[in-house]
């Protein structure tokens, strides 16, 4: 298989992925959970089953983009998962939610990504930019440079996964062990935050299929 062909099959897959993520998020959404618990109280109550008083639940505006702020201590929910009672704003909060213990646990993937963020994401950026600088101008060790700098994105999304993945763990025993979701319920979490989980892979994996382009670039591996 060619290195285009890679990449396209890994576009097309993170096409489906993010497909598969919204048409999953939008059927628990339409689901309201048995206890009418909005996502907004349940990230409050985990925050503070954990200590984590002084964490901040904020409302944002869009869809699907939930984050916890580990620099100002704030777990932020979108409109619909921080007022709406569903499935969906339960399995999201409380995963955003996984990242807050995370931070006050000290896991080291989660401090590990925090610090490195800067670095990896100004190379990942200025990489590809190096790699064709350095072709064009027939300057070899700028354009290994530029694979250099733009494998922090590899580094980056590998250091992701099992942050992402550990948060979901960390939601689905919550809502368990805590009640929020009723036995029946937790499969319909547990389908929303796999859903999320295959994007997450999938950049990995395109992240990685970008690198050994550049690399087939510059040795001249252009065989299929």
């Amino acid at each position: 298989m060619s290195y285009y062909t890679l990449l396209l099959v890994l576009m097309v897959a993170a096409m489906a992925a993010q497909w598969y993520m919204s048409v999953t998020y939008g059927r628990f959404s339409r689901i309201r959970n048995a206890r009418n618990l909005t996502g907004a109280e349940v990230a409050r109550d985990i925050l503070d089953s954990n200590g984590l008083n002084s964490v901040v639940v904020e409302r944002i505006s869009g869809q699907l983009n939930d984050h916890y702020d580990p620099i100002h201590k704030v777990v932020r929910l979108s409109d619909a998962n921080y007022s709406q009672p569903s499935l969906a704003a339960l399995a999201v909060a409380a995963h955003e939610c996984g990242h807050a213990v995370q931070d006050a646990r000290g896991f080291a993937p989660l401090r590990i990504r925090a610090d490195l963020f800067p670095v990896l994401s100004f190379g990942s950026n200025i990489g590809p930019y190096l790699i064709i600088g350095g072709l064009l101008l027939n300057l070899a060790p700028v354009a290994w440079l530029g694979v250099l700098t733009f494998s922090g994105a590899i580094l980056f999304h590998l250091i992701t996964l099992p942050v992402e993945f550990d948060a979901s763990n960390r939601a689905l025993a919550t809502l368990r062990t805590n009640g929020y979701l009723a036995p029946a319920e937790l499969s319909g979490a547990q389908t929303v935050l796999t859903a999320a989980a295959l994007t997450y892979l999938v950049g990995f994996l395109i992240a990685v299929a970008q690198l050994l382009y550049w690399v087939s670039l510059l040795t001249g591996n252009r065989r299929g």
